[in-house]
């Protein structure tokens, strides 16, 4: 089966607005999702780019300004500022890890995430919050914490993280098919052309 290996952020509200889409097109087009969640902390420094408080104020007015369009134009409902944002610990990330490492079906759990950040204003950085996302989805909440907080799921993050820079991965969400890069959810048109779709 071909593949896509799509990196993303759960604290990225660009990787959010993406979510649902490229769910659609891997269903439509056959192709099977590789999900890594991947620490940007790490990225950014070796990638020129730059976290969001560090960012100048005219990008930072500017992203409000595109998440509002990006907003309109997918007919979402979601919040430009949720109060929970940004994520401050690995948790989520680590648990989307933990569902993949044991069979679950991660990309669920890693859009039920994004979901309960962008549209609910949940803690995503709340173990008890992710545990109850993961039984509302129909997964074992307390199995996916206990590997989540295993040394094997951290050294997997660290792992994905390091291949990701490897692959010339810079920012959230990307999606890697057959080599080629496609960065962002505006880059979603492209993506479906390269799927045949």
């Amino acid at each position: 089966m071909k593949k896509i290996d799509y990196f993303m952020s759960t604290s990225s509200p660009w990787t959010y607005l993406g979510s649902q889409l490229i769910t659609e097109m891997a269903k439509s087009s056959g192709f099977e999702i590789n999900i890594y969640p991947v620490n940007f902390g790490q990225i950014f420094p070796v990638s020129g780019g730059l976290p969001l408080p560090k960012r100048a104020p005219q990008r930072q007015a500017y992203r409000l300004m595109e998440l509002q369009r990006w907003k309109k134009k997918r007919g979402s409902t979601m919040h430009i500022e949720p109060s929970n944002f940004p994520s401050a610990s690995p948790i989520s990330s680590l648990c989307i890890i933990a569902a993949r490492e044991n069979g679950n079906d991660a990309l669920i759990l890693a859009n039920a995430i994004l979901a309960a950040l962008w549209e609910d204003d949940r803690n995503i950085d709340d173990p008890e919050v992710l545990k109850n996302i993961c039984f509302e989805n129909k997964l074992d909440g307390n199995q996916i914490l206990r590997t989540a907080e295993t040394s094997k799921i951290e050294k997997l993050f660290e792992t994905d993280t390091q291949e990701a820079i490897k692959k010339g991965v810079f920012g959230a969400p990307t999606y890697l098919i057959d080599g080629e890069i496609f960065w962002g959810q505006d880059r979603l048109d492209f993506v479906s052309e390269k799927l045949g779709i």
